[in-house]
């Protein structure tokens, strides 16, 4: 079981708290990339791409949202993920997080590689450091990220020659630095 670190365990327990209903948070960017997978990097929101049920949304984010109380208390805040391409199948692949530590707050997060194609879009150097963290620290398959860019991204996105150079160079930066090792 990972182990919450302030302030993140007493803003999600006081949200559990304040909560009537169960709700299921489908989380995603620095703070999954931060807290699970220990990056060397600050972040301040949760980026939330799915609250079920799809009613809570809105009460959450004027609950827990950038400048709301809590987040003026704690320094944290959720964040709506507004537009944000993701791979077909991402919900197959979702991992409970924190199971178990919270009555009503559920969170479910994307895998690495899901992570980095929601990336792909921005493509800021922040982005490329969270990509590269990834393959770098865990088990990362080009080939399953390749994959699932041209499968299941690739066809939704508005214009996907860009992306597909940024993929083409994202591999190349993973492949030089896996290369130096």
């Amino acid at each position: 079981m990972k182990n919450i670190p302030e302030p993140w365990k007493s803003f999600f327990a006081a949200i559990d708290e304040m909560l009537q209903d169960e709700i299921r948070l489908e989380i995603l960017g620095g703070f999954v990339i931060t807290i699970l997978y220990n990056a060397p990097r600050e972040t301040a929101d949760v980026d939330v791409v799915t609250v079920i049920p799809n009613t809570q949304t809105r009460n959450l984010i004027e609950t827990a949202g950038k400048g709301t109380a809590l987040h003026k208390k704690y320094g944290v805040y959720f964040d709506r993920v507004g537009i944000a391409t993701l791979p077909e199948d991402y919900e197959e692949r979702l991992t409970e997080v924190f199971a178990g530590q919270f009555r009503r707050l559920h969170f479910f997060a994307l895998d690495p590689y899901d992570i980095a194609l929601t990336k792909i879009g921005r493509n800021i150097d922040r982005d490329r450091e969270d990509v590269k963290f990834l393959a770098e620290t865990g088990p990362f398959d080009l080939r399953v990220l390749k994959d699932r860019y041209f499968k299941e991204l690739r066809p939704f996105l508005g214009i996907p020659e860009r992306e597909d150079l940024t993929l083409k160079l994202w591999v190349e930066m993973i492949e030089e630095t896996r290369n130096r090792k």
